[in-house]
């Protein structure tokens, strides 16, 4: 496997800069950084962004989550091992992911939900963090990065 070019974010210094800083500001916002990790998985699994899976996976590793979570978020809903709000979280994740999918992208009851469980700050946490993981992999995915080849 080989990419297409190097990620635009790599070749445009600037834009690399602007994403990372935005990525570093909705950690400590409510949302835990095992419930963070599992989202940007999700979202990336979603996308079929192979280096952001894999980072994601290192990433959810590192936060202390399961071997038994990381293999089962693609599939949530039928696995034992998530909380409601992590349930939450990853409904959302998968809403905000998949826009286009539904007349109504994010639904009340998705919304709601996560609002149950999330204050504002943790909302916006959590949107900020699913948008910076589709950003990443909206430039990998087009560009055929490697998973792995990053470090």
């Amino acid at each position: 496997m080989q990419a297409r070019i190097k990620n635009p974010a790599m070749i445009i210094p600037e834009a690399m800069q602007a994403i990372q800083a935005l990525g570093g500001s909705f950690h400590n916002k409510g949302v835990p950084e095992e419930t963070l990790a599992l989202v940007h998985l999700r979202a990336s699994q979603i996308n079929g962004c192979s280096p952001c899976v894999q980072a994601g996976a290192a990433g959810a590793r590192k936060a202390g989550e399961s071997e038994d979570r990381i293999a089962t978020v693609a599939a949530w809903r039928d696995a034992p091992y998530f909380t409601d709000a992590e349930r939450a979280a990853l409904a959302l994740a998968e809403a905000v992911t998949r826009l286009a999918d539904r007349p109504d992208p994010v639904p009340d009851e998705i919304w709601d939900e996560a609002a149950r469980h999330y204050d504002e700050e943790g909302l916006a946490a959590l949107l900020l963090s699913i948008a910076t993981t589709n950003v990443f992999n909206r430039l990998n995915a087009p560009t055929r990065q490697v998973a792995g080849a990053w470090g």
